[in-house]
């Protein structure tokens, strides 16, 4: 079904970096080899195929507020946003697709529930990609291939979702509720019926809101094929309880080289599911590191307050996109060495604090005037990295069965 002017046209699009930062087209986890799969594309983001991890989040506004779902997606863009999601549970949604995805700075995906009419709406909006839910979306052993028809026309991909809330009844049934098996089959039995139509431009999710069963599940479904995955931790809870299932399931997944797209999913502001899913790939060196401050968790021995000064250089210097590693350290035991060994750091003590630059005392100040001069360094150094840095994904080639 795919015809090859298609195909040639997807695969110029994956070698181009996606990122205004200029990230290469290929990366690779320095704690694990990547797991090898096809790679698809979201508009001009690649996926899979050892590409760059990219970040996802969904709109909360309602699609219809074609302002509000706009000013929303630039600043989840501004945060680090590859790919955005939007809802469209309405006919007035599906309308307002076409001014979004023009408008939209990062690829659009529709997420299409119950109503397949929708999917071809949006696909004739120009959505860089397609969520549905085979799950629930009425008579879809009808429908399936008529949407991988317009897809494969559209040159677009799909994401086949699998929720352990939507989970097929049947399948709930023989397996006895949403274990990882019973996600993998109903996953399997979607991505089948796409490729003996010959459409194989699909990623797959399977999430599940506890985090063991979640990554049973990934790694389960991992090893029955090559398609790229979207990983995910559905209604994964407040901000603090989101934050900590998403990284024990993301770390647990990518450190054996499993998945190719993440969406932190918080009950809290989108921004803020981006802000985490980019710090989750920071630290497993998977995406550019920018700005991180190590600071001590305060103790009887601290002369000051490092909760205070460590809030107030983390404010400062929010928006610092530089790759820059401050250390906010309270008393002499630990202080120094932390305070050296980072770009810019202060070990403090006596109402006093020793302000390092790559390992030199640069100027010792009261303790009143740490944190400005923290800032005023920290902006300094940040120009100079602005000018030099070369910090990226680990780049490795392509390899044959990585396309």
């Amino acid at each position: 079904m795919q015809d090859s002017k298609n195909v040639s046209d997807l695969q110029d699009v994956s070698e181009k970096p996606f990122r205004k930062t200029g990230a290469p087209s290929i990366s690779e986890s320095p704690l694990h080899p990547r797991r090898k799969t096809r790679r698809i594309n979201v508009g001009s983001v690649p996926v899979g195929g050892g590409a760059p991890i990219s970040v996802q989040s969904m709109t909360n506004t309602a699609t219809t507020d074609i302002n509000g779902t706009l000013q929303q997606i630039a600043e989840l863009a501004a945060s680090g946003c590859d790919i955005v999601r939007v809802a469209v549970p309405s006919q007035d949604d599906a309308d307002a697709l076409p001014i979004i995805v023009k408008k939209s700075p990062i690829p659009v995906i529709a997420d299409i529930h119950f109503q397949s009419k929708y999917v071809f709406q949006a696909i004739d909006a120009g959505c860089a990609a397609v969520r549905v839910n085979p799950g629930n979306i009425r008579k879809f052993d009808e429908v399936g291939p008529k949407i991988c028809q317009a897809a494969t026309d559209a040159g677009i991909s799909l994401r086949i979702g699998v929720n352990a809330g939507s989970l097929d009844k049947e399948l709930y049934a023989n397996y006895g509720g949403p274990t990882p098996e019973a996600l993998v089959a109903s996953a399997l039995k979607e991505a089948k019926m796409f490729e003996d139509v010959g459409f194989r431009d699909f990623k797959i999710s399977v999430k599940h809101h506890d985090p063991i069963t979640m990554v049973q599940t990934y790694r389960l479904l991992a090893s029955k094929g090559d398609w790229p995955l979207h990983l995910g931790v559905t209604e994964a809870g407040p901000a603090w309880q989101g934050t900590i299932k998403s990284c024990i399931a993301f770390g647990s997944l990518l450190a054996e080289g499993i998945g190719d797209t993440i969406r932190v999913s918080l009950s809290a502001p989108p921004v803020e599911e981006v802000k985490v899913g980019c710090k989750i790939l920071e630290y497993f060196g998977l995406r550019q590191r920018h700005f991180d401050i190590i600071s001590c968790p305060s103790c009887g021995r601290a002369q000051v307050d490092v909760i205070e000064l460590a809030s107030a250089v983390t404010e400062g210097l929010k928006e610092i996109k530089a790759p820059i590693r401050v250390a906010v350290m309270g008393c002499i035991v630990n202080g120094p060495g932390e305070a050296r060994e980072a770009d810019l750091g202060v070990a403090s003590g006596n109402g006093k604090g020793q302000i390092f630059i790559k390992g030199e005392v640069v100027a010792t100040v009261p303790e009143s005037e740490i944190v400005s001069t923290l800032l005023e360094k920290a902006h300094e150094i940040a120009e100079q990295m602005g000018e030099d840095d070369n910090s990226s994904p680990i780049v490795v080639p392509i390899t044959a069965g990585a396309n």
